[in-house]
Protein backbone atom coordinates (compact mmCIF):
# COMPACT_ATOMS: atom_id res chain seq x y z
CA UNK A 1 0.00 0.00 0.00
CA UNK A 2 1.59 3.24 -1.17
CA UNK A 3 1.77 6.49 0.77
CA UNK A 4 -0.43 8.23 -1.81
CA UNK A 5 -3.10 5.55 -1.49
CA UNK A 6 -3.12 5.86 2.31
CA UNK A 7 -3.35 9.62 1.97
CA UNK A 8 -6.30 9.38 -0.42
CA UNK A 9 -7.96 6.77 1.80
CA UNK A 10 -7.72 8.92 4.92
CA UNK A 11 -8.83 12.07 3.11
CA UNK A 12 -11.85 10.58 1.33
CA UNK A 13 -13.08 8.71 4.42
CA UNK A 14 -12.82 11.86 6.54
CA UNK A 15 -14.53 13.90 3.83
CA UNK A 16 -17.33 11.32 3.56
CA UNK A 17 -17.89 11.30 7.33
CA UNK A 18 -17.94 15.11 7.54
CA UNK A 19 -20.28 15.48 4.57
CA UNK A 20 -22.56 12.76 5.94
CA UNK A 21 -22.89 14.44 9.34
CA UNK A 22 -23.62 17.86 7.87
CA UNK A 23 -25.92 16.45 5.21
CA UNK A 24 -28.31 15.12 7.87
CA UNK A 25 -29.54 18.63 8.64
CA UNK A 26 -29.88 19.49 4.94
CA UNK A 27 -31.87 16.33 4.19
CA UNK A 28 -34.16 16.74 7.19
CA UNK A 29 -34.81 20.40 6.35
CA UNK A 30 -35.80 19.49 2.81
CA UNK A 31 -32.69 21.19 1.44
CA UNK A 32 -30.88 18.16 0.12
CA UNK A 33 -29.96 19.94 -3.11
CA UNK A 34 -28.33 22.91 -1.37
CA UNK A 35 -25.00 21.10 -1.49
CA UNK A 36 -25.47 20.53 -5.21
CA UNK A 37 -26.18 24.23 -5.73
CA UNK A 38 -23.15 25.31 -3.72
CA UNK A 39 -20.87 22.82 -5.48
CA UNK A 40 -21.92 24.09 -8.89
CA UNK A 41 -21.80 27.70 -7.70
CA UNK A 42 -18.17 27.26 -6.64
CA UNK A 43 -17.02 26.73 -10.23
CA UNK A 44 -17.26 30.39 -11.37
CA UNK A 45 -15.46 31.43 -8.18
CA UNK A 46 -12.58 29.08 -8.98
CA UNK A 47 -12.41 30.35 -12.56
CA UNK A 48 -12.46 34.01 -11.46
CA UNK A 49 -9.72 33.30 -8.91
CA UNK A 50 -7.56 31.84 -11.70
CA UNK A 51 -8.17 34.89 -13.87
CA UNK A 52 -7.15 37.18 -11.00
CA UNK A 53 -3.95 35.42 -9.88
CA UNK A 54 -3.06 34.04 -13.31
CA UNK A 55 -1.97 30.64 -12.06
CA UNK A 56 -3.22 27.56 -10.23
CA UNK A 57 -3.24 28.55 -6.57
CA UNK A 58 -5.19 26.41 -4.08
CA UNK A 59 -5.57 29.21 -1.53
CA UNK A 60 -6.96 31.59 -4.14
CA UNK A 61 -9.28 28.88 -5.45
CA UNK A 62 -10.68 28.22 -1.98
CA UNK A 63 -11.31 31.92 -1.39
CA UNK A 64 -12.92 32.34 -4.81
CA UNK A 65 -15.07 29.24 -4.39
CA UNK A 66 -16.19 30.32 -0.92
CA UNK A 67 -17.12 33.81 -2.12
CA UNK A 68 -19.07 32.33 -5.04
CA UNK A 69 -20.85 29.92 -2.70
CA UNK A 70 -21.63 32.81 -0.35
CA UNK A 71 -23.06 34.73 -3.31
CA UNK A 72 -25.20 31.70 -4.14
CA UNK A 73 -26.51 31.50 -0.55
CA UNK A 74 -27.28 35.21 -0.60
CA UNK A 75 -29.05 34.87 -3.96
CA UNK A 76 -31.20 32.04 -2.63
CA UNK A 77 -32.11 34.07 0.46
CA UNK A 78 -33.07 37.12 -1.62
CA UNK A 79 -35.10 35.07 -4.11
CA UNK A 80 -36.86 33.30 -1.25
CA UNK A 81 -37.69 36.61 0.41
CA UNK A 82 -38.78 38.74 -2.54
CA UNK A 83 -40.04 36.31 -5.19
CA UNK A 84 -42.08 34.14 -2.79
CA UNK A 85 -41.49 31.19 -5.09
CA UNK A 86 -41.00 27.53 -4.21
CA UNK A 87 -37.73 26.24 -2.80
CA UNK A 88 -37.04 23.82 -5.66
CA UNK A 89 -37.47 26.59 -8.24
CA UNK A 90 -35.03 28.82 -6.34
CA UNK A 91 -32.45 26.04 -6.16
CA UNK A 92 -32.84 25.33 -9.87
CA UNK A 93 -32.44 28.99 -10.83
CA UNK A 94 -29.31 29.57 -8.75
CA UNK A 95 -27.69 26.27 -9.79
CA UNK A 96 -28.30 26.83 -13.49
CA UNK A 97 -27.11 30.45 -13.54
CA UNK A 98 -23.92 29.91 -11.53
CA UNK A 99 -22.94 26.66 -13.24
CA UNK A 100 -23.62 28.16 -16.66
CA UNK A 101 -21.40 31.11 -15.78
CA UNK A 102 -18.71 28.71 -14.57
CA UNK A 103 -18.75 26.73 -17.82
CA UNK A 104 -18.49 29.94 -19.86
CA UNK A 105 -15.52 31.15 -17.79
CA UNK A 106 -13.88 27.71 -18.00
CA UNK A 107 -14.20 27.76 -21.79
CA UNK A 108 -12.63 31.23 -21.93
CA UNK A 109 -9.74 30.11 -19.71
CA UNK A 110 -9.08 27.11 -21.96
CA UNK A 111 -8.57 29.52 -24.88
CA UNK A 112 -6.20 31.90 -23.11
CA UNK A 113 -2.83 32.26 -24.87
CA UNK A 114 -1.06 32.25 -21.49
CA UNK A 115 -1.54 28.54 -20.95
CA UNK A 116 -5.11 28.41 -19.76
CA UNK A 117 -5.54 24.98 -21.32
CA UNK A 118 -2.92 23.66 -18.90
CA UNK A 119 -4.50 25.16 -15.81
CA UNK A 120 -6.16 21.86 -14.96
CA UNK A 121 -9.38 23.46 -13.76
CA UNK A 122 -11.40 20.62 -15.30
CA UNK A 123 -10.26 18.58 -12.30
CA UNK A 124 -12.80 20.51 -10.23
CA UNK A 125 -15.60 19.25 -12.47
CA UNK A 126 -15.13 15.53 -11.84
CA UNK A 127 -12.45 15.42 -9.15
CA UNK A 128 -9.00 13.85 -9.07
CA UNK A 129 -8.39 12.10 -5.78
CA UNK A 130 -4.94 10.96 -6.89
CA UNK A 131 -3.80 14.58 -6.71
CA UNK A 132 -4.68 14.94 -3.02
CA UNK A 133 -1.75 16.11 -0.92
CA UNK A 134 -0.92 16.05 2.78
CA UNK A 135 -2.04 19.67 3.07
CA UNK A 136 -5.46 18.68 1.68
CA UNK A 137 -5.77 16.06 4.42
CA UNK A 138 -4.89 18.61 7.08
CA UNK A 139 -7.43 21.07 5.69
CA UNK A 140 -10.20 18.45 5.65
CA UNK A 141 -9.18 17.37 9.17
CA UNK A 142 -9.46 20.97 10.35
CA UNK A 143 -12.82 21.46 8.63
CA UNK A 144 -14.08 18.19 10.09
CA UNK A 145 -13.10 19.38 13.57
CA UNK A 146 -14.81 22.71 12.87
CA UNK A 147 -18.02 21.00 11.75
CA UNK A 148 -18.01 18.66 14.74
CA UNK A 149 -17.43 21.52 17.18
CA UNK A 150 -20.14 23.67 15.59
CA UNK A 151 -22.68 20.85 15.72
CA UNK A 152 -21.87 20.10 19.37
CA UNK A 153 -22.15 23.76 20.36
CA UNK A 154 -25.28 24.50 18.29
CA UNK A 155 -26.93 21.08 18.48
CA UNK A 156 -30.05 22.26 20.31
CA UNK A 157 -30.46 25.25 18.02
CA UNK A 158 -29.89 23.21 14.86
CA UNK A 159 -32.42 20.59 15.96
CA UNK A 160 -35.05 23.24 16.68
CA UNK A 161 -34.48 25.10 13.41
CA UNK A 162 -34.41 21.83 11.46
CA UNK A 163 -37.69 20.42 12.75
CA UNK A 164 -39.73 23.52 13.59
CA UNK A 165 -38.27 26.79 12.26
CA UNK A 166 -41.57 28.65 12.77
CA UNK A 167 -41.63 27.79 16.47
CA UNK A 168 -37.96 28.76 16.78
CA UNK A 169 -38.70 32.12 15.17
CA UNK A 170 -41.65 32.76 17.50
CA UNK A 171 -39.46 31.91 20.49
CA UNK A 172 -36.98 34.57 19.42
CA UNK A 173 -34.22 32.34 18.09
CA UNK A 174 -32.05 33.91 15.34
CA UNK A 175 -33.20 31.45 12.70
CA UNK A 176 -31.61 33.41 9.87
CA UNK A 177 -28.19 33.45 11.51
CA UNK A 178 -28.37 29.78 12.45
CA UNK A 179 -29.35 28.96 8.89
CA UNK A 180 -26.45 31.07 7.62
CA UNK A 181 -24.02 29.18 9.87
CA UNK A 182 -25.34 25.86 8.56
CA UNK A 183 -25.10 26.99 4.93
CA UNK A 184 -21.57 28.31 5.54
CA UNK A 185 -20.51 24.94 6.92
CA UNK A 186 -22.09 23.19 3.94
CA UNK A 187 -20.29 25.57 1.58
CA UNK A 188 -16.96 24.95 3.33
CA UNK A 189 -17.28 21.16 3.20
CA UNK A 190 -18.42 21.34 -0.41
CA UNK A 191 -15.44 23.44 -1.45
CA UNK A 192 -12.81 21.28 0.22
CA UNK A 193 -14.38 18.20 -1.34
CA UNK A 194 -14.17 19.48 -4.90
CA UNK A 195 -10.60 18.25 -5.58
CA UNK A 196 -11.60 14.72 -4.53
CA UNK A 197 -15.00 14.17 -6.15
CA UNK A 198 -15.64 17.33 -8.17
CA UNK A 199 -18.53 19.72 -8.68
CA UNK A 200 -20.80 17.16 -10.31
CA UNK A 201 -20.56 14.51 -7.59
CA UNK A 202 -19.97 16.45 -4.35
CA UNK A 203 -23.69 16.82 -3.64
CA UNK A 204 -24.05 13.03 -3.54
CA UNK A 205 -21.80 12.84 -0.46
CA UNK A 206 -24.09 15.31 1.30
CA UNK A 207 -27.29 13.49 0.35
CA UNK A 208 -26.77 9.73 -0.01
CA UNK A 209 -25.23 8.80 3.40
CA UNK A 210 -27.92 10.70 5.39
CA UNK A 211 -30.64 9.26 3.16
CA UNK A 212 -29.28 5.76 3.80
CA UNK A 213 -29.05 6.39 7.55
CA UNK A 214 -32.66 7.60 7.65
CA UNK A 215 -33.86 4.08 6.83
CA UNK A 216 -32.36 2.69 10.03
CA UNK A 217 -33.54 5.11 12.72
CA UNK A 218 -35.90 7.90 13.70
CA UNK A 219 -33.45 9.43 16.20
CA UNK A 220 -31.30 12.31 14.97
CA UNK A 221 -28.26 11.35 17.03
CA UNK A 222 -28.21 7.83 15.64
CA UNK A 223 -28.86 9.12 12.15
CA UNK A 224 -25.84 11.43 12.38
CA UNK A 225 -23.63 8.58 13.60
CA UNK A 226 -24.82 6.23 10.86
CA UNK A 227 -24.43 8.91 8.18
CA UNK A 228 -20.83 9.44 9.30
CA UNK A 229 -20.18 5.69 9.17
CA UNK A 230 -21.76 5.33 5.73
CA UNK A 231 -19.90 8.37 4.39
CA UNK A 232 -16.55 7.15 5.71
CA UNK A 233 -17.29 3.64 4.50
CA UNK A 234 -18.06 4.94 1.02
CA UNK A 235 -14.72 6.77 0.99
CA UNK A 236 -12.84 3.65 2.05
CA UNK A 237 -14.67 1.30 -0.32
CA UNK A 238 -14.48 3.66 -3.30
CA UNK A 239 -10.76 4.25 -2.78
CA UNK A 240 -10.14 0.52 -2.35
CA UNK A 241 -11.89 -0.30 -5.62
CA UNK A 242 -10.12 2.53 -7.43
CA UNK A 243 -6.74 1.39 -6.09
CA UNK A 244 -7.39 -2.16 -7.25
CA UNK A 245 -7.66 -3.75 -3.81
CA UNK A 246 -11.09 -5.02 -4.79
CA UNK A 247 -10.79 -6.00 -8.47
CA UNK A 248 -14.07 -5.72 -10.30
CA UNK A 249 -12.70 -5.45 -13.84
CA UNK A 250 -12.20 -8.65 -15.79
CA UNK A 251 -9.29 -7.86 -18.10
CA UNK A 252 -5.81 -7.07 -16.84
CA UNK A 253 -5.59 -4.08 -19.17
CA UNK A 254 -8.79 -2.58 -17.78
CA UNK A 255 -7.65 -3.31 -14.25
CA UNK A 256 -4.34 -1.54 -14.80
CA UNK A 257 -6.17 1.45 -16.27
CA UNK A 258 -7.96 1.84 -12.94
CA UNK A 259 -11.25 3.45 -12.08
CA UNK A 260 -11.77 7.10 -11.10
CA UNK A 261 -11.86 7.48 -7.33
CA UNK A 262 -14.57 10.15 -7.10
CA UNK A 263 -17.26 8.27 -9.06
CA UNK A 264 -16.37 5.03 -7.25
CA UNK A 265 -16.90 6.76 -3.89
CA UNK A 266 -20.34 7.89 -5.02
CA UNK A 267 -21.20 4.43 -6.34
CA UNK A 268 -20.05 2.94 -3.03
CA UNK A 269 -22.31 5.31 -1.12
CA UNK A 270 -25.11 4.26 -3.46
CA UNK A 271 -24.40 0.66 -2.49
CA UNK A 272 -24.89 1.58 1.18
CA UNK A 273 -28.14 3.30 0.22
CA UNK A 274 -29.42 0.27 -1.72
CA UNK A 275 -28.55 -2.08 1.14
CA UNK A 276 -30.38 0.22 3.56
CA UNK A 277 -33.34 0.54 1.22
CA UNK A 278 -33.59 -3.24 0.95
CA UNK A 279 -32.62 -4.60 4.37
CA UNK A 280 -33.38 -1.90 6.97
CA UNK A 281 -35.44 -3.60 9.71
CA UNK A 282 -38.33 -1.12 9.85
CA UNK A 283 -38.30 0.90 6.65
CA UNK A 284 -36.56 -1.46 4.24
CA UNK A 285 -38.38 -2.98 1.30
CA UNK A 286 -38.10 -6.55 2.59
CA UNK A 287 -39.43 -5.53 6.00
CA UNK A 288 -42.33 -3.66 4.41
CA UNK A 289 -43.20 -6.59 2.15
CA UNK A 290 -43.10 -8.98 5.11
CA UNK A 291 -45.36 -6.69 7.15
CA UNK A 292 -47.73 -6.25 4.23
CA UNK A 293 -47.97 -9.99 3.63
CA UNK A 294 -48.42 -10.57 7.35
CA UNK A 295 -51.23 -8.02 7.49
CA UNK A 296 -52.92 -9.54 4.45
CA UNK A 297 -52.72 -13.05 5.90
CA UNK A 298 -54.01 -11.85 9.25
CA UNK A 299 -56.91 -10.04 7.57
CA UNK A 300 -57.75 -13.10 5.48
CA UNK A 301 -57.48 -15.36 8.51
CA UNK A 302 -59.92 -13.22 10.47
CA UNK A 303 -62.28 -13.05 7.49
CA UNK A 304 -62.27 -16.84 7.42
CA UNK A 305 -63.10 -17.06 11.12
CA UNK A 306 -65.88 -14.48 10.87
CA UNK A 307 -67.40 -16.23 7.85
CA UNK A 308 -67.35 -19.58 9.63
CA UNK A 309 -68.89 -18.08 12.77
CA UNK A 310 -71.67 -16.26 10.91
CA UNK A 311 -72.43 -19.37 8.85
CA UNK A 312 -73.02 -21.41 12.02
CA UNK A 313 -74.38 -18.60 14.23
CA UNK A 314 -78.08 -19.59 13.96
CA UNK A 315 -77.21 -23.10 15.19
CA UNK A 316 -75.03 -22.13 18.16
CA UNK A 317 -73.97 -23.53 20.58
CA UNK A 318 -73.95 -26.66 18.41
CA UNK A 319 -70.94 -27.09 16.15
CA UNK A 320 -71.70 -27.58 12.46
CA UNK A 321 -69.28 -28.07 9.55
CA UNK A 322 -69.23 -25.54 6.71
CA UNK A 323 -68.20 -26.22 3.12
CA UNK A 324 -64.70 -24.90 2.49
CA UNK A 325 -65.45 -24.36 -1.20
CA UNK A 326 -68.54 -22.33 -0.34
CA UNK A 327 -66.56 -20.11 2.06
CA UNK A 328 -63.81 -19.67 -0.54
CA UNK A 329 -66.26 -18.51 -3.20
CA UNK A 330 -68.02 -16.24 -0.72
CA UNK A 331 -64.74 -14.50 0.14
CA UNK A 332 -63.63 -14.35 -3.50
CA UNK A 333 -60.30 -16.11 -2.91
CA UNK A 334 -58.22 -18.07 -5.35
CA UNK A 335 -57.61 -21.73 -4.53
CA UNK A 336 -53.91 -21.30 -3.76
CA UNK A 337 -54.44 -18.31 -1.45
CA UNK A 338 -57.36 -20.05 0.28
CA UNK A 339 -55.21 -23.11 0.94
CA UNK A 340 -52.46 -20.90 2.37
CA UNK A 341 -54.89 -19.17 4.76
CA UNK A 342 -56.39 -22.50 5.76
CA UNK A 343 -52.94 -23.96 6.39
CA UNK A 344 -52.09 -21.16 8.81
CA UNK A 345 -55.48 -21.41 10.56
CA UNK A 346 -55.01 -25.15 11.02
CA UNK A 347 -51.45 -24.60 12.27
CA UNK A 348 -52.88 -22.26 14.93
CA UNK A 349 -55.39 -24.99 15.86
CA UNK A 350 -58.32 -22.73 14.99
CA UNK A 351 -60.10 -24.87 12.41
CA UNK A 352 -60.32 -28.48 11.43
CA UNK A 353 -60.96 -29.78 7.91
CA UNK A 354 -62.89 -32.98 7.29
CA UNK A 355 -64.19 -34.15 3.90
CA UNK A 356 -63.99 -30.68 2.37
CA UNK A 357 -65.76 -29.04 5.33
CA UNK A 358 -64.40 -26.77 8.06
CA UNK A 359 -65.18 -26.90 11.78
CA UNK A 360 -64.35 -24.12 14.23
CA UNK A 361 -62.30 -25.44 17.15
CA UNK A 362 -62.56 -23.85 20.63
CA UNK A 363 -59.51 -21.62 20.15
CA UNK A 364 -60.78 -20.57 16.73
CA UNK A 365 -64.24 -19.83 18.09
CA UNK A 366 -62.78 -17.60 20.80
CA UNK A 367 -60.86 -15.62 18.17
CA UNK A 368 -63.92 -15.52 15.90
CA UNK A 369 -66.03 -14.07 18.74
CA UNK A 370 -63.49 -11.26 19.16
CA UNK A 371 -63.49 -10.45 15.43
CA UNK A 372 -67.28 -10.59 15.02
CA UNK A 373 -67.82 -8.53 18.15
CA UNK A 374 -65.46 -5.79 16.93
CA UNK A 375 -67.10 -5.85 13.50
CA UNK A 376 -70.67 -5.52 14.73
CA UNK A 377 -69.95 -3.03 17.48
CA UNK A 378 -68.33 -0.75 14.92
CA UNK A 379 -71.28 -1.23 12.57
CA UNK A 380 -73.68 -0.38 15.38
CA UNK A 381 -71.63 2.65 16.37
CA UNK A 382 -71.68 3.99 12.80
CA UNK A 383 -75.44 3.44 12.53
CA UNK A 384 -76.43 4.81 15.93
CA UNK A 385 -73.83 7.53 16.51
CA UNK A 386 -72.78 8.63 13.03
CA UNK A 387 -76.18 8.23 11.38
CA UNK A 388 -74.92 6.09 8.50
CA UNK A 389 -77.41 3.82 6.76
CA UNK A 390 -77.17 0.17 7.89
CA UNK A 391 -76.45 -1.06 4.38
CA UNK A 392 -73.43 1.29 4.11
CA UNK A 393 -71.47 0.27 7.21
CA UNK A 394 -70.32 -3.25 6.38
CA UNK A 395 -67.31 -2.32 4.25
CA UNK A 396 -65.96 0.17 6.78
CA UNK A 397 -66.41 -2.29 9.63
CA UNK A 398 -64.76 -4.96 7.48
CA UNK A 399 -61.58 -2.86 7.54
CA UNK A 400 -61.77 -1.61 11.13
CA UNK A 401 -62.33 -5.00 12.77
CA UNK A 402 -58.67 -5.88 12.21
CA UNK A 403 -57.38 -2.69 13.82
CA UNK A 404 -59.51 -2.30 16.96
CA UNK A 405 -57.64 -3.36 20.14
CA UNK A 406 -59.62 -5.19 22.87
CA UNK A 407 -59.68 -2.21 25.24
CA UNK A 408 -61.11 0.02 22.52
CA UNK A 409 -63.79 -2.59 21.75
CA UNK A 410 -64.71 -2.68 25.45
CA UNK A 411 -64.97 1.12 25.61
CA UNK A 412 -67.02 1.14 22.42
CA UNK A 413 -69.48 -1.35 23.91
CA UNK A 414 -69.71 0.62 27.15
CA UNK A 415 -70.33 3.85 25.27
CA UNK A 416 -73.18 2.26 23.31
CA UNK A 417 -74.70 0.88 26.52
CA UNK A 418 -74.50 4.26 28.27
CA UNK A 419 -76.22 5.84 25.27
CA UNK A 420 -78.85 3.08 25.58
CA UNK A 421 -78.04 1.88 22.08
CA UNK A 422 -76.86 -1.46 23.37
CA UNK A 423 -79.06 -3.06 26.05
CA UNK A 424 -77.21 -4.18 29.21
CA UNK A 425 -78.67 -7.66 28.91
CA UNK A 426 -77.60 -8.00 25.29
CA UNK A 427 -75.32 -10.81 24.30
CA UNK A 428 -71.61 -10.12 23.95
CA UNK A 429 -72.09 -10.08 20.20
CA UNK A 430 -74.91 -7.77 19.03
CA UNK A 431 -77.02 -8.66 16.04
CA UNK A 432 -75.88 -7.36 12.68
CA UNK A 433 -77.62 -4.00 11.96
CA UNK A 434 -77.97 -4.83 8.25
CA UNK A 435 -79.39 -8.31 8.71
Amino acid sequence: MSYVTLLVLATTSLLGATAGVLGCFCVLRGRALVGDVLAHAALPGICLAFLVVGRRDLGAFVVGAFLAALAAVTSMALLRRYLRTKEDAILGIVLSVFFGLGIVLLSLIQKLPTGGAKAGLEVYLFGQAAGISRSDLLVILAVGALVGTAILLLYKELVLVTFDPSFARVQGWPVGWIDLVLMSLVATVTIIGLPAVGVVLMAALLIIPPAAARFWTDRLGRMIALAAIFGAGAGVLGTAISAGWIPILRTAEAHEAGLPTGPMIILSSTLFFLVSLTFAPRKGLISRVVRLLGLRLRTAREHLLRSLYEATEPMLPEVHPVSFEEIRRQLGWGRLFAQLVLLEARWRNWVQKENGHLILLPAGRKEAVRVVQAHRLWELYLVEQAGIAPDHVHRDADEMEHLLPPDYVARLAEKLRVAERLPPEADRIPASPHG
